[in-house]
C-alpha cells in the first residue's frame, strides 16, 4: 500500500454523534394510571436530558404517534376493534405541556418503532449520528422496538433507565433484560447519558 494513500479510517467527515430520541411524550399515554404516577419523575429526567443535549449541541428528535381518521394508518388491532385514536388535533395527541420543545425536531410515526415508515434513518445519517439515547414511554413497546430497530440499522442504542416508564412493570423488566442480553441496547442513567452527549 502506498504510504501516502489515506486508509479508510482517515477519510474526512464529521465525527460520530449521539442524538437524543424522545418517544411518545403525549398526553394520551399518560392517561394510564401507572404512567400517570411516573409522569413527574420521567418528565423531570427527560427535561434534564434535553438540557444536556442542547448544551452539547446534540440533535433532539421528538417522536410522536399520530393516526389518520380515514383508517389508512391504523394498526391491525385498531381495525379489528374499529377504534382509532391519536388523531391530529385531538387534545390527547398533544405533546405533554411540561416539555420544553425548543430546538427539537418532530417526527410522526404510526407504529411502535420510530424507524418504521419514517425518515429517521435518513435524518440521522445526514446529521452524522451513529449512536442514540432513547427516553420516553412505553418501554415494552415503543422504546424496545425503537431500540431493536436501531440495532437493525447499525446504530448503537442506549436506553436511559431513569427517563422511561411503562404501564406493565414486569414487561418492562423483561424487555430491558432481553435488549441487554441480546446486545441490542445498553442501559444508562441520566448522568451517564450526559457523558455520552458531551454535556
Amino acid at each position: 500500500m502506498n504510504a501516502e494513500q489515506p486508509t479508510r479510517l482517515e477519510e474526512p467527515g464529521p465525527a460520530p454523534r449521539t442524538a437524543l430520541l424522545l418517544i411518545d411524550l403525549q398526553e394520551a399515554f399518560f392517561e394510564d394510571p401507572a404512567l400517570a404516577a411516573a409522569r413527574a419523575d420521567v418528565l423531570a429526567a427527560v427535561q434534564a436530558l434535553a438540557g444536556g443535549a442542547r448544551r452539547a449541541g446534540a440533535p433532539i428528535l421528538l417522536i410522536t404517534t399520530e393516526h389518520s381518521r380515514d383508517r389508512s394508518t391504523w394498526t391491525l388491532s385498531m381495525l379489528e376493534d374499529d377504534q382509532g385514536y391519536l388523531f391530529h388535533g385531538d387534545p390527547s395527541t398533544a405533546v405533554v405541556h411540561e416539555l420544553d420543545t425548543t430546538g427539537m425536531t418532530r417526527i410522526e410515526k404510526t407504529r411502535d418503532s420510530a424507524w418504521f415508515g419514517t425518515d429517521l434513518s435518513l435524518r440521522l445519517r445526514n446529521l452524522g449520528v451513529s449512536r442514540v439515547l432513547i427516553a420516553g414511554v412505553s418501554t415494552h413497546a415503543c422504546i424496545a422496538q425503537t431500540a431493536r430497530d436501531a440495532y437493525a440499522h447499525n446504530v448503537r442504542a442506549a436506553v436511559v433507565r431513569d427517563a422511561i416508564a411503562d404501564e406493565r412493570a414486569e414487561h418492562m423488566r423483561t424487555v430491558l433484560e432481553l435488549l441487554v442480553e441480546d446486545r441490542q441496547a445498553e442501559l444508562v442513567t441520566v448522568e451517564e447519558a450526559f457523558a455520552r452527549l458531551g454535556a
